[in-house]
């Protein structure tokens, strides 16, 4: 179990974190002590079912047959690139009970105080990325449902998710549990007029099945889930310390898989059955399925909202993570709130000017993603499960003279070697690697950087751990 001697540096002030539903969260990148653990098990499952029940999921899963995949075996990747990657993102999950502080603090215990801001400053420009991808079609969905432009509808859906992610943790929750239901239930039916309003049989086996292709679909959803990793814990961070990793596990897995491959294998169907109407305007073809109608619209903006406040919430995290380690400072509840809405503001400016030739950007950023999460996740995971097996000085991670320093050296060069590796066998539109025509244009980068991150990384820094007493 996390060792939890915590000085008031890695507390709060101000007592307990929240004060119900609709209190405003007081607690930012410090630590959770027990008694102030609430909530389910469960609620991991409607957080990720809910963020990833949206439109941005949909258009990820398009890819599949625009990169020229028939329809059946474009979602057999994706499927299977989901199962797998899930397996990173829910192993991550675990780790909140356990540890009481969010995902990318933890960092610290692998890379060192200051070392943490590597991979931290990467996540961040993760989370601006994605808030943006997401922000564009929540702009597209409000500005088609209310007949207003598309840069005031953008700016709205941000300020929306600007009031959730000030409240903070538990509000997130209720939001999250709410939208499962509805947009289950809004693209149950969705999904039922998209396959019978659409001659899905014609299409079922048009398109050439490659084998670098297949992998490289199977990349792009396995990078979907892997990129929730850097924030995964930060939902789950406030539940009991007695949760068990075994729980905590299988509810984010499930909530995330069921919810992403549904959607994504929506998104190629869409692909397949109206390329030209859903590459044109992703979200005015699914509003239009069922016949265009408010509902569906909301429905859209909801979803959008329910995965962008958890992009939000991550950046302000990974950020104040970044800049407290530069220059202490207290976290008061202004000093929190100018986080957020600095955090938003950036994420919507960058929404604004990169909504054109939206689908390739998208491909080329969360590729572009995968090359550097993977070794970071394969280092955290290690770590946590077999070099310190649970077993960490949480004071110490909010000190720089603590027993895990200030840089830890061995696991920058594991995490540079790692990510090194993978560039001869990169295939993206704007880089391809020596090696990637050998492979038939598959993408196994992500494969190689974890294998050789993890090696690495366990065989330099446990016998550290041992000397230090962290190791089990």
């Amino acid at each position: 179990m996390a060792k939890q001697e915590v000085s008031g540096g890695a507390r709060a002030a101000g007592g307990h974190p929240e004060g119900g539903a609709l209190g405003v969260e007081r607690r930012s990148i410090d630590f959770v002590p027990p008694e102030e653990r609430h909530g389910s098990v469960r609620s991991l499952f409607t957080v990720w079912f809910g963020a990833n029940m949206q439109v941005t999921t949909a258009v990820t899963g398009a890819l599949g047959v625009i990169l020229g995949l028939p329809l059946p075996w474009a979602i057999v990747a994706l499927t299977l690139g989901n199962l797998l990657g899930a397996v990173f993102m829910a192993l991550h999950s675990a780790q909140g009970p356990k540890l009481g502080i969010p995902q990318m603090i933890q960092s610290r215990a692998q890379f060192g105080f200051y070392g943490a801001i590597v991979p931290l400053l990467l996540v961040v420009l993760m989370y601006v990325g994605f808030f943006a991808t997401s922000a564009v079609l929540g702009g597209s969905a409000l500005a088609g449902w209310w007949g207003i432009g598309r840069t005031p509808a953008t700016i709205i859906v941000s300020a929306l998710c600007t009031v959730l992610a000030a409240y903070g943790y538990r509000l997130i929750h209720q939001y999250e549990r709410w939208i499962s239901l509805i947009a289950a239930v809004g693209f149950l039916y969705l999904t039922y007029h998209l396959l019978t309003g659409h001659h899905v049989g014609r299409v079922w086996h048009s398109g050439h099945v490659g084998a670098g292709t297949f992998l490289l679909v199977m990349a792009i959803a396995a990078t979907w889930q892997i990129t929730y990793a850097p924030y995964v814990a930060d939902y789950s961070r406030y539940l009991p310390e007695t949760t068990s990793v075994r729980a905590a596990f299988w509810w984010t897995y499930a909530g995330s898989v069921i919810g992403t491959v549904w959607m994504m294998a929506f998104g190629s169907v869409c692909a397949a059955v109206a390329a030209k109407s859903f590459e044109g305007g992703s979200v005015s073809f699914v509003v239009g399925l069922a016949g265009p109608h408010w509902a569906f619209s909301l429905i859209i903006v909801l979803g959008i909202i329910a995965v962008n406040v958890l992009n939000l919430y991550g950046m302000f995290m990974s950020a104040t993570t970044t800049l407290t380690a530069l220059r202490p400072m207290r976290m008061s509840g202004g000093v929190r709130l100018g986080f957020i809405v600095v955090a938003a503001v950036v994420g919507t400016v960058v929404a604004l000017a990169a909504s054109a030739d939206f689908l390739h950007n998208f491909e080329n950023f969360i590729l572009f993603l995968a090359y550097f999460l993977i070794p970071w996740t394969a280092i955290n995971l290690v770590d946590f499960y077999f070099v310190r097996k649970e077993r960490y000085d949480i004071d110490a991670i909010f000190r720089p003279d603590g027993v895990y320093g200030g840089v830890n050296w061995r696991t920058i060069g594991a995490y540079a070697i790692g990510v090194a590796v993978e560039v001869p066998f990169v295939s993206s539109s704007f880089y391809t690697g020596p090696f990637v025509k050998h492979l038939g244009g598959a993408d196994v980068s992500w494969v190689i950087g974890l294998v050789v991150a993890s090696v690495l990384y366990y065989v330099w820094m446990r016998p550290v751990a041992r000397r230090t007493g962290d190791a089990a």
